[in-house]
Formats: structure tokens, C-alpha cells, sequence
């Protein structure tokens, strides 16, 4: 089976084709982060009309990479959401045109569902049940994955998500947009133990995740500094930071480890390209011998190969969508909420 899939939840549009649920073909991603930096941030409209002019000739360079006609193609994927309103509505207008004029089945999919199958593109021997630990710029969740189309959320983040927050601090810091990496990059040569910043939600017994009260001590410990005209150290403050969002995405993480059973624990989201939380989360689940999953950078971020490898396991379940599909920009995740 071959599945051509549309992703264009944010400010990146992506094309790809898989096979058989796990075979990259082709994976193509026009990304417009140098359109957006000059702002400070992703404008939703101008995303949209971006999203307009790229859609089509990813989707051709797709087919193109993966040595496929449109004839090929046994069905047609496409986020639904979550995600910017007019961007998804570029995606899900090119994939129903798609599907229509080829007579092929459509497939939605949940955005934050395919993070966690990018790790099935990326490690092929890897099946349900397993947890996983999902940080992005608008979520920050833990999910246990029952099979491949039964989810149970264990807890969810009750305010800012992990990505919002290392974006905002950056930017407070005067980084441009991305600022996570910039985050990341300062934090590896900074001292972590430099500044004690509060874990959210850190000691109490729920596997929810808080990061609002974090970003308020950063920002009022740089306000702090810049009226008393006290000198900051960049490094240090990145360091800090960082290690006091690690430590409970990690602490949370292998609380739930304990409680379920699991020995895998697959890492997903955009946030799951930063090094100190990969090597963090790596060096907990060795001294539990428990296995760690972890997906490439370049399938943390959003790609239509994601998005793809849902399709094909929610299309064997035959969980099609109908012709009159609409972009859902506040798309929950449909899992059953298990209490420990």
C-alpha cells in the first residue's frame, strides 16, 4: 500500500510517500522558518498563503522522489489537526482534491498521533504497547499505546507546553524564532545548577506537567537583572532553564515506566531533537533497563512521512474519512484517560 500524505499544521508544508505503513519513499518539507524569524513567530496568515503556493509542487516532488504517479497511489492522507486554522485548511483541501479526482480512500490524522509514529518509521522492529513521552511546541504529553490505533493519556500538560516555553524564553532572551535551539545550543555550555528555577507540578502524584510557573520565574529573574542593571550570563540562564524542564519531563517519565510496566518509552515532538533532554531521558532508562526510542531530528519536526505511517495502520482498521472533511484546529486526542 502506498499512501501519498499532506502535512501543513504550522509553517512547514510537507509531502511524502510510504509504503507498507514504515517505508520512507519520499519525504519532502518547504519549511518557511526564514519568513517567519524576521516577525518573531509563525503569522498564521502568512503561513496560509505560503501553504497555497508550496502544496502542490511538494506533493509533485513527492511522487517524483519516490518514482510513483498519482496512479500509483492506493490512498490519500492528510493532517486534520491540531494546528493554524488556515494552514490546515491548505492541506486538507489539496488532499481531498487529490482523493476525489483519483477515486481513492482519505485518511485523517491527528498531528500529535503521527509524532508518535514517527518512531515506527524509525525503528522498524518497534510495536505496541509502549509509552510515549510527546513534547511539541503546543503539547506536552504522556501517552501509553496500547496498539496501533488504541491510545490511553496518562497526563497532559495543564497550561503552557514544554516548546511554548522554551520559545518564549528565547525570545525574552532575544533569540530569533526558533528559539529552542538557540535554548539548547547556549544550555550545553552553560552550568545548569547556576539558578534554581521551579519544577512545575515536579513532586506532586499526577503525570500532568506545568510549565507556566517556570516561564514567569525565567522571565522575572531577567527583568530582575536588566533593573538592576546586573549582568545575566546567557549560558547559565539557558542551562537552568533547560534543566528544570528536562528534569520533570524525565522524573514524570519514568514515574509512569513504574507504574505501567512498559520497558520502551518512545520520545516524540519537536522538542524531542534537543540534546539535553535526549541524553537525560537515555541516561534514566539504561539504569532502569528500559528502552529508548527517539526519532531523528528531521522527523521530530512536522513531515508528511509521519503522517503517512498513521494513515496506513488507521487505513488496515478501515477508519476512513468522508468528502466533506474539515480542518479542526482544536482536534483533541481521542484516547481514554487511565488513572494510576
Amino acid at each position: 500500500m502506498k499512501i501519498l500524505s499532506f502535512e501543513s499544521s504550522c509553517d512547514e508544508t510537507s509531502c511524502a510517500v510510504i509504503e507498507d505503513g514504515r517505508h520512507i519513499l519520499s519525504d519532502v518539507i518547504s519549511t518557511q522558518v526564514p519568513i517567519h524569524k524576521k516577525f518573531g513567530g509563525v503569522v498564521p496568515e502568512i503561513a496560509s498563503r505560503h501553504h497555497i503556493e508550496d502544496v502542490l509542487p511538494v506533493a509533485i516532488e513527492a511522487l517524483e522522489q519516490a518514482g510513483c504517479s498519482w496512479e500509483d497511489i492506493d490512498a490519500i492522507a492528510v493532517t486534520q489537526g491540531p494546528g493554524l486554522v488556515g494552514a490546515l485548511l491548505v492541506g486538507v483541501a489539496a488532499a481531498k482534491a487529490a482523493a476525489w479526482a483519483l477515486d481513492k480512500p482519505l485518511v485523517a490524522v491527528n498531528h500529535m498521533e503521527g509524532h508518535i509514529f514517527a518512531n515506527l518509521l524509525q525503528y522498524p522492529d518497534l510495536e505496541p504497547p509502549f509509552l510515549s513521552l510527546v513534547v511539541s511546541g503546543g503539547h506536552t504529553m504522556i501517552v501509553v499505546v496500547k496498539d496501533y490505533n488504541t491510545f490511553q493519556l496518562l497526563g497532559q500538560t495543564r497550561d503552557d507546553a514544554a516548546g511554548e516555553a522554551f520559545d518564549k524564553i528565547a525570545r525574552v532572551m532575544g533569540y530569533p524564532y526558533p528559539g529552542g535551539p538557540h535554548i539548547d545550543r547556549l544550555a550545553q555550555e552553560g552550568n545548569p545548577d547556576a539558578i534554581s528555577f521551579p519544577m512545575g507540578l515536579g513532586r506532586e502524584h499526577t503525570f500532568d506537567f506545568s510549565f507556566s510557573g517556570l516561564k514567569s520565574a525565567v522571565i522575572n529573574y531577567l527583568n530582575t537583572a536588566k533593573m538592576k542593571k546586573e549582568e545575566i550570563n546567557p549560558k547559565d540562564v539557558a542551562a537552568s532553564f533547560q534543566k528544570a524542564v528536562v528534569d520533570v519531563l524525565v522524573e514524570k517519565a519514568m514515574k509512569a515506566a513504574e507504574a505501567t510496566g512498559y520497558k520502551t518509552i518512545a520520545l516524540a515532538g519537536g522538542v524531542a531533537a534537543n540534546s539535553g533532554l535526549r541524553k537525560a531521558l537515555k541516561e534514566e532508562c539504561d539504569k532502569r533497563g528500559i528502552r529508548m526510542c527517539r526519532p531523528d531530528p528531521v522527523l521530530c519536526t512536522d513531515n508528511g512521512a509521519m503522517i503517512g505511517c498513521r494513515a496506513y495502520y488507521m487505513a488496515k482498521a478501515g477508519d476512513f474519512a468522508p468528502m466533506n472533511l474539515n480542518a479542526d484546529p482544536r482536534l483533541p486526542f481521542l484516547a481514554d484517560q487511565l488513572k494510576l
